[in-house]
């Protein structure tokens, strides 16, 4: 880094000066031991480290903590850095800023507000510890004149999930998905009643390669004949979410009256049906034997006659 090149100049002017003898790699060990003790105590005389917490997609305004009247300073004779963990985030040498790849496009820095640092959305990979370094040109270098840093935690909460019918598979079978996106870490859901955990199928979980979160969903099968109270839970690291889903079964239909007036026919049409077919085979039965005696016996007079 620039500043922290020049801030060793400054030590390195020290350290060999003093011992000019001694070979120049042990005197280059004197000068690396050095710069260190001399940032861990800039280190541990700054304010300390500040704590943020912030929800992925929110803006954060980390502060530097610098304060310096902006009218009279010249900005040609700072110099101001942010950087996360060990990698660079913004630069700002001779009135110009650099934006590190990323985080161009949502990352700001208010030079009106002592070097804040603005980052909008935020992503998960945002977390982690930020340092403003702030120097100022002195005698012909430029010496560090402020250090402090900003430990940021991004969280990134599921919502409550959203629990919908997906049709009916099969008779008296009604088939629902749970479904939840946008959390952090990686999320287990399960279905419970009556607290029994319940075999859901096609649970699937995916993760956002860019913004790391996660999405989670799950469907659930069940007879639609009972009354169920389903809960949809979702677990992820030590935060928890859930939903309840309620079901009642439908009502017994009402008995359909065209059947009732069928049956009324049919109960009181068939047996009267049977009495008049019944009735026609006795008289054609009782006609026939009437016929067949007249031919047998013969005309009652002439039978009298013959016998005279």
């Amino acid at each position: 880094m620039p500043g922290f090149h020049h801030l060793s100049k400054a030590s390195e002017a020290m350290g060999c000066q003093l011992r000019q003898d001694p070979p120049r790699l042990r005197c280059s060990h004197l000068r690396i031991a050095h710069l260190f003790v001399l940032l861990f105590g800039l280190f541990r005389m700054s304010s300390g480290i500040v704590q943020m917490s912030k929800s992925v997609k929110e803006k954060v305004s980390l502060p530097c903590g610098y304060n310096f009247s902006y009218e009279e300073a010249d900005m040609l004779q700072m110099r101001i850095y942010w950087q996360k963990d060990n990698e660079m985030v913004l630069s700002f040498i001779s009135k110009k800023t650099e934006v590190w790849p990323q985080y161009e496009n949502r990352t700001l820095l208010d030079i009106d507000d002592n070097f804040r640092l603005m980052i909008l959305p935020l992503f998960l990979s945002d977390r982690g510890t930020y340092t403003c370094v702030v120097q100022k040109r002195e005698k012909g270098s430029f010496v560090l004149k402020h250090l402090t840093s900003v430990e940021l935690s991004v969280r990134a909460d599921f919502p409550v999930p959203n629990i919908t019918q997906f049709g009916e598979p099969s008779a008296d079978i009604k088939r629902i998905m749970c479904f939840a996106s946008g959390g952090f870490p990686k999320p287990r859901l399960t279905w419970l009643e009556d607290g029994k955990e319940l075999s859901g199928i096609n649970t699937t979980v995916s993760q956002d390669p860019e913004s790391q979160l996660y999405t989670v969903s799950s469907k659930l099968d069940f007879n639609m004949t009972y009354n169920h109270s389903i809960v949809c839970h979702i677990a992820y690291g030590d935060s928890q979410v859930s939903k309840n889903f309620t079901w009642e079964k439908p009502p017994e239909a009402p008995p359909d009256r065209n059947h009732q007036v069928f049956y009324v026919i049919i109960v009181l049409v068939v047996p009267f049906a049977i009495c008049i077919v019944h009735r026609c085979f006795r008289r054609r039965n009782t006609t026939s034997r009437k016929g067949n005696n007249g031919i047998y016996l013969g005309p009652a007079e002439v039978s009298t006659g013959q016998n005279v």
